[in-house]
């Protein structure tokens, strides 16, 4: 998922220009931090803290499990060059009831 959101700055930077570019959708990752559970949280409460996740998708474990994954993403930078780039990034797996098995995350937290 991380290789699509490089893919799609990488399009837009070849766009040219100085434009402002803001992809995905910004997120409250100090809430999502301060409230989940790992073995508790349920999918609903996720969806209330954070909205809809930008992607979804589904991972399969070594043991055969499968796991649903929710990806959030929100990136912003100024072109040409984006040298003033900040993305963050939050993956989030599910169990089959709908529990947090696992999450990940990346950039700025708060």
């Amino acid at each position: 998922m991380r290789m699509r959101i490089v893919g799609v700055l990488g399009a837009v930077a070849l766009l040219g220009g100085c434009a402002a570019v803001d992809i995905g959708k910004d997120f409250d990752l100090a809430t999502f931090e301060e409230r989940v559970e790992v073995g508790e949280t349920q999918r609903t409460e996720v969806r209330r803290w954070l909205g809809e996740p930008v992607s979804t998708g589904q991972s399969v474990q070594p043991d055969g499990t499968r796991l649903e994954e929710w990806l959030y993403y929100h990136g912003r930078g100024t072109l040409p060059g984006l040298s003033d780039a900040r993305l963050q990034t939050l993956e989030i797996q599910f169990r089959e009831d709908g529990v947090v098995e696992s999450y990940k995350w990346s950039g700025e937290s708060g």
